[in-house]
Order: structure tokens, then C-alpha cells, then sequence
């Protein structure tokens, strides 16, 4: 069965950090781009992330030098380090597998297939 389980996210006070994982099951991860996207409560979809096969990077402005994105092929695994987090961080945050992430399509959700489960991100004091 083709899927990404997520994992990590939670309750955190305002300045503190999280890292999300998303992990594929059933197939290999290095063969997709991924992106990570968040939507809160009345809020659209909002593409934050996304790391293309050979590792370069996008990021929406709100979260540049906050979140980082990364890669393990070998755990099959990608990762969102969120640090400095702001109670407008607060979400739902998603994973998801794309053909590619080029500038002009990383952040939009119609171009991603499978979905992870989504994880919740609280940030509160």
C-alpha cells in the first residue's frame, strides 16, 4: 500500500522548536519531490515547503530561515525542522509526494498526489 506516515508535531510554547516526519511506505521516496503544507482552522491550504529529487529547496517567505526541510533516502524518510515558532504556526501541517517542485507549481497543492495523515502543530504559552 502506497502511503506517507506522519509523525511528530504538538504542543509547543511560542519560540520553541518541532520536527515533523513524513515517511513513504510501499514505495521510495527519492524517486519524488515532497512538500509539506499547512491549513488552519477556516484557512486554505498554504504550501510552506518543498525539496525536489536532487535537494533543491522552496520556501514561502513566512517561513524562510524558520523552518528547513530535508531529506534521508536511506530511512526513506523527509523532514520539517520548524524552530522559532509563532502562534500562527499553528495548523495542521501535511506532507505530500509531487512529480517535481519547480517555482512556479512547488506550492500548489493540485500538483501533489499521495497525502500524508496530517499532524498537528499547536503553539500557544
Amino acid at each position: 500500500q502506497v502511503q506517507l506516515v506522519q509523525s511528530g508535531g504538538g504542543l509547543v510554547q511560542p519560540g520553541g522548536s518541532l520536527r515533523l516526519s513524513c515517511a513513504a511506505s510501499g514505495f521510495t521516496l527519492d524517486d519524488y519531490a515532497i512538500g509539506w503544507f499547512r491549513q488552519a482552522p477556516g484557512k486554505e491550504r498554504e504550501g510552506l515547503s518543498c525539496i525536489t529529487t536532487d535537494d533543491r529547496r522552496y520556501y514561502v517567505d513566512s517561513v524562510k530561515g524558520r523552518f528547513t526541510i530535508s531529506r534521508d533516502n536511506a530511512k526513506n524518510t523527509v523532514y520539517l525542522q520548524l524552530n522559532s515558532l509563532k502562534p500562527e504556526d499553528t495548523a495542521v501541517y501535511y506532507c505530500a509526494t509531487a512529480s517535481s517542485c519547480t517555482y512556479y507549481t512547488w506550492s500548489r497543492p493540485v500538483e501533489f498526489g499521495t497525502w500524508g495523515q496530517g499532524r498537528q502543530v499547536t503553539v500557544a504559552s
